[in-house]
């Protein structure tokens, strides 16, 4: 077997010490009780909360979006339950990698019991077969396994170690949240509590409101505005709204897969509940974190008619208009384009009726058996098919007064399409309420004629 140099108490790291890491990672909290929002999860009696308390888990998943202490948690549950704490990463560790780190806790276990942690930070890019690997040893306890990534876990990591995980949920930090970090920052020894520092509730406020809930990024922003500003009077290094805005730029929005999926669900959603406001602020948002155009004109056209369909049957026209001058225009000019059919679909009437009819229809195909033909309604066009029946009695409907006239075009009694009350649709449906009366008249004089 491999031997290994073993030091059951190192904590493997592989960062920098003191002063040359950055404020960001100096300020990393030293308890579970200095950490800084998530209470949702870690206040007391919540269930991580409990399972690290009672040191019962065998495998964590915590997901969020970056900035949110993922990491500095996964660090305080290994100290919180006396364990190594080994840190891997989904970008550049390999199989050989994880399984050199399993023999040491192997034998760390062996020496004096101690437990370890194996931290795996974006965890989402590791491929079935390494995530294959951690399973016979998650489920032995040869290793205690929390896995972090920005990604929906559901979809990034395989079922049989979702099923042997507790899965939490980290949400970006709040601005109160934000602000208390810089402020233990400008007051800690391991900050500038050795400097004077001062920061105004102005510049305290941009930044916790411009760093989107993220605690990294606004420690970032904050070393620099120190880093970068002269001491005033009595070597006070004071920061105004002015240095809080040139120590950042522009502002970042979280938009990984999850926020491209949910992001675009908050879009459609908007305009289906005809809420235009809501609608062009989540078309700002994604315009801002670089989402394709064309991806939002799509979404856009397949929304006219799926929510609003013939209830104004302008709402497609408009959208595909759309989409096709996007593509001759392009940014930043698309975007007022794309805001003149989000608000026209949002305040359009709507009615999803054509959508409901389709899947309908396409339910009964799929589930029964299919209707065939009516004789009179197949092609005849072609030699020997009058001598088969095809189209015989079939009624050309512009022969007839109004277009109209009776005829069976299905030879079952289905019905699919409702039209709704809403917009031009309440005239389609007055249309359909006479054709059918005329069916029913129809019917009622051939019953009386037999």
């Amino acid at each position: 077997m491999e031997q290994f140099s073993l030091d059951i108490d190192a904590v493997d790291n592989n960062t920098p010490s003191g002063d040359s890491q950055p404020l960001a990672a100096r300020m990393r909290p030293r308890s579970i009780d200095e950490f800084v929002g998530q209470k949702h999860i870690l206040e007391n009696g919540k269930l991580l909360r409990r399972a690290i308390d009672s040191d019962r888990f065998t495998s964590i998943i915590l997901s969020g979006p970056p900035g949110t202490g993922k990491t500095s948690l996964s660090e305080l549950i290994a100290q919180s339950t006396r364990s190594a704490f080994v840190r891997l990463s989904g970008v550049i560790s390999t199989v050989a990698d994880i399984r050199k780190e399993i023999l040491k806790a192997v034998q760390r276990k062996k020496i004096n019991g101690q437990k370890t942690v194996v931290f795996i930070d974006e965890i989402h890019r590791f491929n079935k077969a390494q995530q294959d690997v951690l399973l016979p040893d998650v489920e032995n306890g040869n290793i205690r396994l929390i896995g972090a990534t920005t990604h929906n876990p559901h979809f990034y990591v395989i079922g049989p170690l979702l099923s042997r995980s507790l899965l939490f949920q980290l949400e970006p930090l709040s601005e109160e949240d934000i602000k208390a970090i810089i402020r233990r920052a400008v007051t800690d020894k391991r900050g500038f509590g050795e400097q004077k520092v001062n920061f105004s509730e102005e510049a305290l406020a941009f930044l916790a409101s411009i760093c989107e809930g993220d605690a990294r990024k606004s420690l970032n922003a904050a070393e620099i505005a120190v880093m970068t500003t002269p001491p005033g009077e009595n070597g006070i290094i004071n920061i105004d709204l002015a240095a809080a805005e040139a120590s950042i730029q522009k502002k970042a929005i979280v938009y990984g897969d999850d926020g491209h999926y949910d992001t675009a669900s908050a879009f459609i959603k908007s305009m289906r509940g005809s809420d235009p406001d809501a609608a062009v602020y989540w078309l700002a948002k994604m315009l801002h974190a670089g989402e394709d155009i064309r991806f939002i004109a799509r979404r856009i056209t397949i929304f006219a008619s799926e929510d609003i369909g013939n209830a104004d049957p302008r709402a497609l026209t408009l959208a595909v208009s759309a989409m096709q001058a996007i593509e001759m225009i392009g940014m930043p000019e698309a975007r007022i384009i794309l805001s003149h059919a989000v608000t026209y679909c949002a305040t359009a009437p709507k009615s999803n009726s054509s959508c409901v009819a389709i899947d309908a229809a396409l339910s009964d195909i799929k589930s029964g058996r299919v209707v065939p033909v009516p004789k009179h309604l197949r092609d005849s066009h072609y030699s020997g098919a009058k001598q088969m029946g095809y189209g015989k009695d079939y009624k050309y409907p512009h022969n007839y007064e109004g277009n109209f006239t009776v005829q069976d075009y299905l030879g079952v009694g289905k019905k699919y399409y409702e039209p709704s009350e809403n917009g031009y649709e309440s005239k389609i449906k007055e249309r359909i309420e006479y054709w059918n009366k005329c069916r029913n008249a129809e019917g009622k004089n051939a019953a009386g004629t037999e």
